[in-house]
């Protein structure tokens, strides 16, 4: 195991039960790439609802290799250059939607080498190890989910006070990611998602600043004192670092969402669903649109450009 502290932290989360319909569903999402299924990761807000019906359940597909993943060679070239790739799912009356990444991709975009937030963001949250290959994937994807929290605090730091309450810690850091990405969720959500299980935020903090080699104490009252305070030129340059997250990320969100045009049966036109939920616009598909999606994402851009969703 990794000298990470917080691995057996995560560890213990990931083992927690689900719904037995979730397990079968990861293993059927695991059978559909299983020359290179290595483990099936539950996550999201579907994670915390007891009633799945109706419902559009989140799952990472982790693999070994892109290429023994698919059969099309361009879709590991797709899954390559822009990962992940994200396919819907259908399994025993349940709807999902699953995003595939390699073992190296997957730990290195849980980790501060990556101006990327996508998998800071939503595994520094809590998540479920759903389906695993063997002992060695387990242990591969307890280590990659492990470096999402510290990854996010890491980056978050120069941003945050010098003593903050450690719920606010999260609050701010999540809040930060959501504003990085193409995303629905506006205002409140970044503290509503800690807020749903506050006493996990609590626990996991220590440890994750620990992790984050983030020198500070936790006082009895939930106030974190940073030791290093954070100076001028320290927070500017954190500023800058975040506003170019920002454009990036909003750009590569619309990225992925073109490319998923092309992997979803009806893509444009999840494409189009996805982009006036995530920037409150109100896009129509055209029909030459449907006939090159490709294209017809593309061409969406300028209006996003103008309306402000892509800053």
């Amino acid at each position: 195991m990794s000298d990470n502290p917080l691995v057996p932290f995560i560890a213990q989360e990931l083992g927690e039960p689900v719904d037995p319909r979730v397990a079968s569903l990861a293993a059927a999402i695991a059978a559909r790439h299983a020359a290179a299924a290595c483990a099936v990761l539950f996550y999201g807000s579907c994670l915390r609802q007891s009633e799945l019906d109706g419902l559009i359940l989140d799952f990472y597909l982790i693999v070994s290799d892109y290429r023994r993943a698919f059969g099309r060679r361009w879709l590991a070239s797709a899954n390559r250059l822009l990962p992940p790739n994200v396919f819907p799912f259908e399994h025993q009356g349940l709807a999902a939607k699953y995003a595939v990444l390699s073992e190296a991709d997957f730990a290195r975009l849980a980790s501060p080498a990556t101006r990327n937030v996508s998998v800071w963001a939503r595994f520094a949250q809590p998540s479920r190890l759903v389906w695993v290959a063997n002992a060695v994937a387990r242990r591969r994807a307890i280590e990659a989910v492990a470096g999402a929290a510290p990854a996010l605090l890491s980056a978050a730091r120069p941003l945050l006070p010098d003593s903050i309450d450690q719920l606010d810690i999260w609050r701010r850091a999540f809040a930060l990611t959501y504003g990085a990405e193409l995303r629905a969720e506006r205002g409140t959500r970044a503290a509503s998602v800690v807020d749903a299980d506050p006493a996990r935020y609590a626990a996991l903090t220590p440890v994750a600043l620990g992790a984050a080699g983030l020198a500070a104490r936790v006082r009895r009252n939930g106030m974190v004192d940073f030791a290093d305070a954070i100076g001028p030129a320290e927070r500017r340059k954190g500023e800058r670092l975040w506003a170019r997250r920002r454009r990036e990320g909003k750009l590569l969100t619309l990225a992925r969402l073109a490319k998923a045009s092309a992997t979803f049966s009806g893509g444009i036109d999840y494409l189009a669903w996805k982009i006036n939920r995530h920037a409150g616009t109100a896009i129509a598909i055209r029909p030459w649109q449907r006939r090159f999606p490709i294209l017809g994402a593309l061409s969406l851009l300028p209006r996003l450009l103008r309306k402000g969703a892509v800053r």
